[in-house]
């Protein structure tokens, strides 16, 4: 089935803008009727802090209002909201072209009067396009075996959460997983089951991490990452010996965790060199015991 086939209208938040009265009140009758949820404001102003405190997902903009106009409007949420979809409302065709609009940033634009079919069909094809640059940024961040993140953006959402931890003065913690022996786990049973355990590892680490807060990436091979916000080294270990067990459970392989701290000064790659050099400890502490 087509994305655009299961579009729920429900989903979406809209916020109106426009100084006229009368036109905000039969665009949130035909948004209500549609089964959009919808609130509006006569000017940008107020949109503006609308936006600030509400999740909107769509911005329905006249383009002449008083104070901020409906393309500086547009240029704005653009910058502070990428994943805003912004359509542009205009009775004023012959001032205002369809190039002017996309270079403010907005995804489409309507000539009022207009009715709640061409309506639909202007918020369909927004919503659509909206779906559809999320789901290729996910691909793109993605381990497509695993459902973790990537290496790639392992780095830039450590550099983010650095960033974040010194801003907020709060506690920053990565842990880095190895598996034990998969070599010998991929060599004996081969590939295919090698990947089926990759994979149900990669369920296991999201389910145990904190949703919302924490992240699980897949740094390479059978390794993998979490970065652990706001976290102090009592959460840190429970998340790990949750996994650890899990990982136990399931799939019968043990499992190697190496933690480090954020500390004032670190870049990501000096962290995640101090949390290589424990999970290496830890891999060498189990050496010496087999020997």
């Amino acid at each position: 089935m087509a994305k655009e086939d299961i579009i729920k209208y429900s989903d979406e938040w809209v916020l109106i803008a426009d100084d006229e009265e009368s036109l905000r009140v039969l665009v949130l009758e035909m948004l209500s009727h549609l089964d959009f949820r919808a609130d509006s404001v006569e000017n940008g102003d107020k949109a503006l802090k609308r936006l600030e405190n509400n999740p909107y997902t769509i911005l329905l903009t006249d383009i002449k209002m008083p104070g901020i106009d409906g393309l500086e409007l547009i240029k704005v949420t653009r910058s502070r909201y990428p994943d805003l979809c912004a359509i542009a409302m205009t009775g004023y065709t012959k001032e205002y072209s369809y190039v002017d609009v996309v270079k403010a940033g907005a995804t489409d634009f309507i000539n009022k009067p207009f009715g709640i079919e061409e309506l639909e069909a202007k918020m369909r094809r927004a919503i659509t396009e909206r779906n559809t640059r999320q789901e290729l940024s996910k691909l793109s961040i993605t381990d497509s075996l695993t459902g973790l993140y990537n290496r790639r953006h392992f780095y830039d959402r450590l550099n983010d959460e650095i960033a974040r931890a010194q801003r907020l003065e709060h506690k920053l913690s990565l842990m880095l997983l190895d598996l034990d022996n998969f070599k010998q786990y991929n060599d004996t049973r081969g590939h295919l089951a090698g990947d089926e355990l990759l994979e149900r590892v990669g369920d296991i680490i999201k389910s145990n991490i904190r949703l919302g807060v924490d992240s699980g990436y897949r740094y390479g091979g059978d390794e993998f990452g979490v970065i652990l916000v706001d976290a102090d080294e009592k959460i840190c270990k429970n998340i790990g010996t949750r996994i650890e067990e899990t990982i136990l459970d399931q799939c019968h392989l043990g499992l190697s965790m190496g933690y480090a701290d954020f500390l004032e000064g670190m870049t990501p790659e000096t962290l995640v060199i101090k949390a290589d050099q424990d999970l290496y400890g830890v891999k060498n502490e189990k050496k010496d015991k087999r020997q």
